[in-house]
């Protein structure tokens, strides 16, 4: 991956934009559209009768947030360079495809807004799962197109393909379950790695949780009630969460001897794998619109738990409380 594209779904403040946006990108169509959901999520789905009214607020919002982000990304990032003609890079190998986990993340993510804006109009749960599939898929794609006609990036057939994985294990799960089961979760630690490369892994908190793959973790989280009898009386919101992430990263393929001409410690590339509890916030019933709002919003970030880690230097490590 060439950038911060697939970065972790997260409302953030740009008091500072200019100088925000270049390490804002796919991060920017994400905040908006949530911050448009809020609207949305104020009244439950009731039936599968298309509300003409609220389905033109949807397309109207939803373009005009999209439209507003992609002028945003291109004034932040495109701005400047000279358009090349379109080409593909191969970036397979960056990060140990933390930021591919990323992608997929992200653009279930912003399918899982498609489909809750369209249910909130009324759109049946299939067409609706289909349909945020292509808002999802396609805001991810168009980022990507953009990409390959810059100079100083590509596009990625990489990218691309976990993007579809993001969409599709959304869509599959609704079209089968007409519910979420298996969530895509985010979460993110401090790490003392960027330091030693800020131009790579950023030089302030924010750019550090946009940047510095080292603390990003991306999870699937089992909801477990979901997938026992009914009549179950196992708690609707408890979830088991199978993680991935990665450490000793300090360039995308392999870690430089020196920045800036200083020498820099070496690191050994570590590959970390997960299993923790996690909460479904979308299985807690509530009557407030407010809380359906927050419940949503946490829905894709993993909380701190105490969590089992594998990694393939110190094998098998146990944290008290990992975020």
């Amino acid at each position: 991956m060439k950038h911060p594209l697939g970065s972790f779904p997260l409302i953030f403040a740009c008091n500072r934009l200019n100088s925000l946006l270049k390490y804002c990108k796919g991060f920017a169509l994400v905040s908006l559209l949530f911050i448009s959901q809020f609207t949305f999520s104020q009244e439950k789905v009731e039936n599968d009768s298309v509300n003409k009214k609220r389905l033109s607020t949807v397309i109207i919002a939803s373009t005009g947030a999209y439209a507003v982000a992609l002028g945003v990304l291109y004034y932040g990032w495109y701005a400047g360079q000279d358009p090349t003609s379109f080409h593909f890079i191969n970036d397979s190998e960056y990060w140990l495809q933390v930021d591919k986990a990323g992608h997929a993340t992200t653009s279930y993510t912003l399918t899982n807004y498609g489909f809750w804006t369209l249910r909130w109009s009324g759109v049946s749960n299939n067409k609706a799962a289909w349909y945020g599939g292509l808002m999802g898929f396609g805001a991810m794609t168009v980022i990507e197109l953009l990409d390959g006609f810059a100079p100083t990036y590509g596009a990625s057939w990489y990218d691309l393909t976990a993007n579809a994985l993001g969409t599709g294990i959304f869509i599959s799960q609704q079209l089968l379950w007409k519910e979420q089961r298996i969530r895509m979760k985010f979460s993110y630690h401090p790490t003392d790695y960027a330091q030693y490369n800020p131009s790579q892994l950023g030089e302030t908190t924010l750019q550090r949780m946009l940047k510095d793959y080292n603390g990003h973790t991306y999870w699937f989280s089992f909801n477990i009630h979901s997938f026992l009898k009914e009549e179950s009386k196992f708690p609707a919101w408890i979830n088991v969460a199978a993680g991935y992430g990665a450490e000793g990263m300090l360039a995308p393929i392999t870690n430089p001897t020196k920045v800036d001409g200083e020498p820099v410690p070496q690191f050994d590339r570590v590959r970390q794998y997960y299993v923790s509890m996690d909460i479904d916030w979308t299985k807690i019933k509530t009557n407030s619109s407010f809380l359906r709002f927050v419940f949503k919003g946490l829905s894709f970030v993993k909380l701190p738990f105490p969590t089992l880690e594998y990694n393939n230097e110190n094998h098998f490590v146990f944290h008290w409380m990992y975020l």
